[in-house]
């Protein structure tokens, strides 16, 4: 079976996931290369096999290469630890997953390969068509469209587990979409996270010298008060060869201070940093 045949019959086979992004009714059914809501609005799968449900162009500065980048770095290792941490708090039984801002996707991919046993039901959005081309591209048992994290093309009460990682929250829509006592996994850098690129591209004083997450805590536990906070902290070796990569898989050096790293600069680069939390809720009622 062909990779677009594969991901309509999977869509085909999960139809009550999804409402339509334009009136938010349900979608009722796929019809040749399209898949039609109730009101007759119709979205097409692409030759990637994903579906674009944005209403307008995306506004996004996430590239190719900066997935490609992020891919080299995940493949070699750089949130395993992350995800085998994720794992832990999922329950022992085959789960409904979504992916907020899945990128180019390797990290659902790393968390079907831990959880092989359980046949979960994996879908990934991303604003972005680049990190959604390349999540296609996965040997993955997984759907990804590309979508708007305001308005998710999914019905209410749809999946067990939503996952974000480093990307932005829509905790109106999470709720909505989240089922009864479904769990929230959201990871956010803390300070020390990547902090030898950061005090690279940046002096003292400097805006992105330091990061400083209680804001999103905050703002986490305002609507999830009965919510835990995981911290995973951990050395990553980057292999020779990957210190370019692991510079463009980051917006770091997108700031307008951020200095111009010499070759000489990188390759002394040979070990990262992680360091991040997982805020654990279950939905908010």
């Amino acid at each position: 079976m062909k990779k677009v045949e594969r991901q309509r019959e999977m869509v085909k086979n999960n139809l009550t996931l999804f409402q339509c992004p334009v009136c938010e009714r349900p979608m009722e059914r796929i019809e040749g290369n399209s898949i039609i809501c109730e009101n007759n609005h119709r979205f097409d799968f692409n030759r990637h096999g994903y579906l674009h449900f944005l209403n307008g162009a995306a506004n996004t500065e996430y590239d190719r290469l900066m997935f490609e980048s992020r891919r080299q770095l995940l493949n070699a290792g750089l949130f395993k630890p992350i995800i085998e941490n994720i794992s832990k708090f999922l329950p022992s039984k085959s789960l409904k997953i979504l992916d907020v801002g899945t990128g180019e996707g390797t990290p659902l991919l790393q968390l079907e390969t831990i959880r092989a046993n359980y046949n979960d039901t994996m879908i990934g959005f991303d604003i972005s068509k680049p990190g959604i081309t390349l999540a296609t591209q996965l040997p993955l048992k997984a759907f990804f469209c590309v979508a708007d994290l305001r308005k998710l093309p999914f019905n209410d009460e749809s999946f067990d587990c939503i996952l974000e990682l480093f990307s932005p929250s829509d905790y109106q829509e999470f709720n909505r979409v989240l089922k009864k006592e479904g769990t929230l996994i959201k990871v956010i850098p803390n300070a020390n996270y990547l902090v030898e690129l950061r005090h690279l591209l940046y002096k003292t004083g400097e805006r992105n010298y330091h990061y400083d997450n209680s804001r999103v805590i905050e703002l986490f536990k305002q609507h999830y008060p009965q919510s835990k906070v995981e911290t995973v902290t951990y050395q990553f070796r980057i292999p020779d060869g990957l210190q370019q990569a692991m510079l463009e898989m980051t917006p770091l050096h997108w700031g307008a201070n951020a200095k111009k790293l010499s070759k000489e600069e990188l390759t002394q680069l040979k070990t990262i940093t992680v360091d991040v939390s997982l805020l654990i809720a279950k939905k908010a009622n």
